[in-house]
């Protein structure tokens, strides 16, 4: 699998938000997007994951299912933790993994890899931020998908937390899963590529 972007450009409200983006991610790899707040990080994700069109240039995914797009083969987590406050847990989590087509017993395995299995019956209102932040991980275990696109994936995570997300990432990545995150600091990949967005290249 290999994901290739030439000369990406992206408009949003009538603004530039960037152009001239290019790399190429092949099985197995990570992309870092850095740069100063508003310079097209998330934007960026977005564009990949098929929420935003795209300005200009190309973006080209080879490998894969072949019938299906980039984005039925990503999973995106962004700011928003998609969760619905007056169900539990482990309904919120089946609820994406029906959604996704995922086999309902991925759920328990899923919330134990999140550190999340005994908060399982607890509804969604009452999970703290970093909580939240794991159950929106959960899905990337439950509904599995070779393309991650993750915004500030550590945010709201305690260090075991952001330490297990780090296990979790490496594991996608040794089994031929792409992995593109929008951060500000490191995020636990050291071999990871870096693109950094903004008026400094």
């Amino acid at each position: 699998m290999q994901l290739t972007a030439d000369n990406l450009a992206c408009n949003r409200g009538g603004r530039d938000v960037f152009a001239g983006v290019s790399f190429s991610l092949a099985g197995g790899e990570a992309l870092v997007v850095a740069g100063r707040n508003g310079a097209g990080k998330s934007s960026l994700l977005r564009l990949i994951a098929g929420l935003v069109r795209i300005a200009g240039g190309t973006l080209v995914l080879q490998g894969g299912e072949p019938e299906a797009g980039i984005a039925e083969q990503a999973h995106y987590v962004g700011h928003q933790d998609a969760l619905k406050p007056t169900l539990s847990v482990s309904e919120n989590l089946r609820f994406w993994a029906d959604y996704l087509g995922a086999a309902a017993d991925t759920v328990e395995s899923a919330l134990e890899a999140v550190g999340l299995a005994a908060l399982t019956d607890l509804p969604a209102a009452y999970l703290s931020a970093g909580q939240r932040r794991r159950l929106s991980i959960a899905r990337l275990i439950a509904a599995p998908r070779p393309i991650w696109l993750l915004d500030e994936p550590t945010s709201a995570l305690d260090t075991p937390s952001q330490a297990r997300l780090a296990d979790l990432m490496r594991g996608h990545l040794a089994g031929g899963g792409l992995i593109v995150a929008a951060a500000h600091g490191p995020i636990g990949l050291e071999r990871a590529q870096e693109l950094r967005l903004g008026a400094d290249g």
